[in-house]
């Protein structure tokens, strides 16, 4: 199988095969939180990288409009076949850096776990590109980081959250809240972090 982050077949592959350790078979914690407590008024969303989609119907259910972008055949499988009437989201096959210009602009929040450290390092600067590119002014990312060690290698590749940080202050957003979540799950407590970043209106 191909080591290669940027082939949806090395994506399907891990599908296939069960090595899908980013997936926590549920909506994130972290991010139930923030629905819970109304932080973030509804609107426009996208989620990229999103999997089996969990969080994307998490913010659906909470009257967000809601479009979950991933680029693996089983993940988008996967996210038709859980899809809830009552939550719709649109579900849309591309690779990320692909999207159409016409989605430019068109998003109030983007949505971020895991699909940062699936990216190849050198490719950052196009993430941050993109959200630049997708969002709204004054829209929001909410990213949550992980994993936050120092490690080589990869997927997943090392999340330093400076420099998440810094990529995207590269587009002038501003750095609205930052914590280490209590309320990750056990296995990634201490080593993700809540980032809330705002592109300037």
């Amino acid at each position: 199988m191909t080591r290669d982050p940027n082939s949806v077949d090395f994506w399907d592959q891990n599908y296939v095969n069960g090595s899908t350790g980013w997936d926590l078979c549920e909506p994130t914690p972290v991010f139930k939180r923030l629905v819970e407590n109304g932080r973030f008024p509804p609107g426009e969303m996208i989620v990229l990288g999103a999997g089996r989609g969990y969080d994307a119907r998490l913010f659906a259910r909470a009257n967000f409009r809601v479009t979950a972008v991933d680029f693996a055949d089983e993940a988008v499988k996967a996210m038709q076949e859980l899809a809830d009437p009552a939550a719709p989201v649109e579900i849309i096959q591309a690779d990320i850096f692909t999207l159409p210009l016409e989605m430019d602009g068109r998003f109030n929040y983007i949505l971020e776990y895991t699909c940062f450290c699936a990216i190849d390092p050198a490719r950052r600067t196009e993430y941050a590109d993109l959200a630049a590119r997708l969002l709204k002014p004054g829209g929001i990312t909410i990213a949550l980081a992980f994993p936050t060690s120092q490690h080589t290698g990869g997927p997943p590749f090392a999340v330093l959250p400076d420099n998440l940080i810094s990529l995207l202050a590269g587009y002038d957003f501003q750095l609205l809240h930052r914590e280490m979540p209590p309320d990750s799950v056990a296995s990634r407590r201490g080593r993700e972090e809540l980032l809330v970043l705002q592109k300037p209106v």
